[in-house]
């Protein structure tokens, strides 16, 4: 069946496309996270394992709110590695970083999925896309305090 919902077909494409980045950036963000939350150690081991999940765990629900959109406006969502790292403007982390240099990464991890949302809003704004942009504009705040909550620790550093 055609979907009649007000955005042309275009326009839902390209919305779908933007989404689909956002969908990668933020699956690559968990599993980097996730894989710092096994293999954090040092003094800040407890307080990073701990915030650590709770960050994955936020992504992991994330990853399919921004998939039922796409899948909404028409288009399948990607979802398989290859597609996610052609798409990801994250950069994977093959090796275990220190405890500091995993809250670093984390925080250019957490803006850069802000910037990838942010450069759907002029797109969405365009055509009266509201339910995109309440979702683009819940990711960017959760992202944006959460990248300075990771600054915050590296206060005095």
């Amino acid at each position: 069946m055609a979907i009649d919902i007000g955005i042309k077909d275009k326009d839902r494409r390209a919305i779908a496309e933007g989404l689909g980045k956002l969908l990668a950036d933020s699956y690559t963000l968990y599993l980097k996270t996730h894989n710092y939350h096994w293999n954090v150690t040092g003094p800040m081991f407890n307080t990073l394992h701990l915030m650590f999940e709770g960050q994955y765990t936020e992504l992991a629900l994330a990853v399919d709110v921004i998939a039922e959109r796409i899948r909404a406006l028409g288009y399948p969502a990607p979802g398989s590695y290859k597609a996610f790292a052609r798409l990801t403007s994250i950069e994977e982390q093959t090796g275990v970083p220190a405890a500091e240099d995993m809250i670093r990464d984390l925080v250019a991890g957490q803006e850069t999925v802000v910037r990838t949302a942010r450069k759907l809003f002029p797109l969405v704004d365009k055509v009266g896309d509201e339910p995109t942009a309440d979702l683009l504009t819940q990711r960017m705040q959760i992202h944006e305090k959460t990248a300075w909550m990771l600054r915050s620790l590296l206060e005095n550093a």
